[in-house]
């Protein structure tokens, strides 16, 4: 994990500027839209400054490191919610329930079985999202978008789970609002309202595409070298 970071709270001032900029100039109320502060790679103390200007919604990459920094953080603050924005392994399934309040990348049936089993045996409910793979890249996770509906019928029927909502990344070097566009389609279909869209370089426009979760990084913390 990095050392001290150069941004914290003058980058979260910034972006939370940002999102209600954004939010206004397609008239949605701001609180509408939750900001997730990627803290991957960051270490305590560049959390902490960011927690003390109020922020509480933090995402990890891996469960892994998130289990090395955030129990602790969480013992002063425990109003704290953590989400899990990276992919899952199922070996790691009941580590991911136990600390997280949020999954953003279940995209295949064996993940969706696991987190259903530990959330019925620890006795929690997650947010859950379903991350579908809107640019079709290979070396990303995520269901394919015409195979989302049959999977999100499944995760419901077959598994009982409630599903929150939709996550994407679209590919880095196409216009992201076309996928975003593409998620948000799937969603209201499958009557879903949650929509985990948009990063630092492009939040502003997943806002204007209907986003209620943004995950931002670098524009609070600074770049990760």
């Amino acid at each position: 994990m990095r050392g001290k970071s150069s941004m914290g709270h003058a980058g979260l001032e910034r972006v939370q500027a940002g999102v209600r900029h954004a939010a206004q100039a397609v008239g949605r109320d701001p609180s509408t839209v939750t900001l997730i502060a990627v803290s991957k790679t960051f270490g305590p103390t560049d959390i902490q400054p960011v927690i003390n200007a109020g922020q509480r919604v933090f995402g990890e990459n891996r469960v892994q490191e998130a289990k090395g920094k955030w129990p602790a953080l969480r013992e002063s603050h425990a109003d704290l919610q953590l989400h899990l924005i990276g992919p899952l392994q199922s070996n790691k399934a009941a580590e991911a329930v136990a600390l997280f309040d949020a999954i953003h990348t279940v995209d295949r049936p064996k993940i969706a079985e696991a987190i259903a089993r530990e959330m019925e045996r620890q006795g929690k409910r997650l947010q859950l999202f379903i991350q579908v793979n809107t640019g079709r890249e290979p070396q990303k996770a995520g269901v394919a978008p015409d195979e989302a509906d049959r999977f999100i019928g499944q995760c419901r029927s077959a598994l009982g789970l409630s599903i929150a909502g939709l996550m994407c990344i679209p590919p880095a070097d196409q216009d992201p609002v076309p996928h975003f566009s593409m998620l948000a389609d799937i969603a209201r279909r499958n009557g879903l309202e949650g929509l985990s869209l948009g990063m630092s370089g492009d939040y502003p426009q997943a806002i204007a595409c209907g986003a209620t979760h943004i995950r931002v990084g670098s524009a609070i913390f600074g770049g990760r070298g």
